[in-house]
């Protein structure tokens, strides 16, 4: 990088203890350097917190290995939440705190004021810009409880702060830019990126222009082929494994070829690298656009790369493809941190590198290896032994329960009325019967997370920091260690391999901060992604955002 880091000697306090050498080097920098002109948080979807490590023999000078040795780097950061998906990983990273604060406790839940399911950004009131209202098609924050460190920006300064998000996903755009942010998000219909009428009442003129060039197409009959001999790689001997999934006729062995005449070309791209390099695109054209960083008060974005997430669900996190994958996200970094290096001065400019949740490995890979692992589907849980119980123990009808959405069991308080049990009763059976499914391990009532009666175990902790008591079921399910949960994602039948529980793997992710005067240090002590948020309020002297539990992250506050 071009831009050489401000530094501030620590010398002469080097010997003050922790608390006041941080309120000192506050104080200090207060006086020789001004707030960071622009934050930029990236999130990389299913970046489990060893993939870096992993391959970093052959990582470039300016992606990871810049992160590794140019910034601060968090190497045992773990969530601690039961339910790791995808949209409460990326309101965690930006609320810094829980579910249970938050309220995204889950992709979707049972609203019982409208009576069915409804997905985690969903809200009718805000169509698509361009488009008409539909039941469930709408977007917007507002099912997101707490501020974001975006928003605390925005409220501290009187909105001279500009806030924007960016990402394949809805969710992965939507919950990070918060209330007062702007969110745009690709189409898997069209190749376009869109937004809905909560944001604008139509598109920015830029956003006009970048959709007319039709980028996306340009895609069309390429391949996604390997960037390197396959010799060199880790898993080059692993390009033909039966469980991985032909998504969208991409096929399971390399090269993967994108099919322009097919229906579902837009969406292909989401399940390889191009996805991320659209997604890059569109955010350097915002940025410029919007000319962030250019102004008196810190501007914020908020970039979210998905196509990591896919790849690992359809070939599985140990594959050629999740491998090569990871090389040119390292190259993608490098191609943003220059980018921000040219247009602002990463010296002017703080970055944060993390992500929403890791990923557990494919039960065929793990059986491979020794492991008496397997599939759970839903109903396994909700069709076999769990039904059957509460007749035979109970003499209850199976209706009364209502439905099976990872992680939470919803029962159907109704008709339990119609019975002589208690909710809390037959809450209790269902948990019993679950817990003899093999490959469950554990089934928490909502009772008696009520409650507070169940023993204080790290996975009980982790389940009661999801909870939500207007939102979550009322029995939520934990799987064995390496076990998963079976789902479908359209159009495949089937996924590899996925994510959603309390084990390490998938609450392992990495965290690096660099720029803006940041050192250079490996941190193996625990934290939390929770802390990111507190972390960047106190850099920028603003209140954290109003859920947060995060802890500032001290090593990050000692500037160079």
């Amino acid at each position: 990088m071009k831009s050489a880091l401000k530094t501030i000697s620590l010398l002469s306090i080097a010997m003050i203890p922790v608390l006041v050498l941080v309120s000192s080097v506050w104080a200090l920098a207060g006086t020789t350097q001004v707030k960071p002109r622009l934050v930029v948080q990236v999130t990389i979807d299913q970046m489990r917190g060893d993939f870096p490590m992993r391959y970093k023999d052959r990582l470039g000078e300016g992606g990871f290995r810049y992160l590794m040795e140019k910034g601060t780097h968090y190497i045992n950061a773990h969530y601690q939440h039961a339910d790791t998906e995808t949209p409460i990983g990326h309101s965690a990273l930006f609320t810094g705190t829980y579910p249970a604060y938050n309220g995204i406790v889950a992709g979707s839940w049972y609203d019982m004021d409208k009576g069915r399911l409804i997905y985690n950004c969903e809200d009718d009131r805000y169509p698509m810009i361009g488009k008409e209202p539909a039941r469930g098609k709408g977007r917007a924050p507002t099912n997101l409880l707490s501020s974001t460190i975006g928003d605390e920006l925005v409220i501290s300064n009187n909105g001279q702060s500009r806030i924007f998000s960016v990402s394949i996903k809805d969710r992965g755009a939507i919950l990070p830019a918060g209330h007062t942010g702007k969110a745009f998000w690709y189409s898997k219909s069209n190749g376009s990126f869109e937004s809905s009428t909560y944001y604008y009442k139509e598109y920015p003129g830029w956003v006009k222009q970048w959709n007319a060039k039709k980028i996306a197409d340009s895609y069309k009959g390429k391949s996604w082929d390997l960037l390197h001999d396959i010799s060199t790689y880790v898993f080059g001997r692993s390009d033909d494994r039966p469980f991985e999934v032909d998504i969208f006729d991409l096929g399971i062995t390399f090269p993967h070829q994108l099919k322009g005449d097919s229906k579902y070309f837009y969406a292909s791209l989401t399940s390889t690298p191009f996805g991320d390099e659209l997604t890059l695109d569109f955010a350097k054209t915002l940025i410029k656009a919007e000319k962030l960083g250019q102004g008196k008060q810190t501007d914020f974005i908020a970039i979210s790369f998905s196509a990591t997430d896919y790849i690992g669900h359809f070939f599985g996190p140990s594959s050629l493809e999740a491998e090569d994958n990871i090389l040119r996200v390292d190259r993608l970094l490098a191609d943003l941190l220059q980018f921000i290096d040219d247009q602002v001065g990463l010296d002017q400019t703080l970055v944060i590198v993390s992500s929403d949740h890791g990923m557990n490995e494919a039960p065929e890979y793990m059986q491979s290896l020794g492991f008496e692992v397997n599939r759970l589907t839903s109903e396994t849980i909700t069709k076999g032994i769990v039904k059957r119980g509460l007749t035979a123990r109970l003499g209850v009808p199976e209706d009364v329960i209502r439905l099976y959405e990872h992680p939470y069991i919803y029962l159907n308080e109704e008709e339990i009325k119609k019975t002589k049990y208690s909710v809390a009763e037959v809450e209790t059976v269902v948990a019993e019967e679950i817990v003899k499914i093999p490959g469950i391990i554990g089934a928490v009532t909502r009772t008696d997370l009520l409650k507070g009666s169940f023993a204080p175990t790290r996975v009980n902790m982790q389940i009661l920091n999801n909870f939500h008591p207007k939102r979550s079921g009322n029995i939520h399910v934990i799987a064995d260690q390496f076990w998963y949960f079976y789902y479908q994602m359209e159009p495949a039948s089937k996924v590899a391999a996925t994510h959603g529980s309390p084990w390490t793997y998938d609450s392992y992710v990495p965290i690096f901060f660099t720029g803006y005067g940041i050192p250079a240090q490996r941190i193996a002590r625990p934290v939390t992604p929770y802390d990111i948020a507190a972390t960047i309020a106190t850099c920028l002297e603003i209140k954290p955002p109003s859920g947060s539990v995060g802890i500032p992250l001290v090593e990050v506050l000692k500037t160079k």
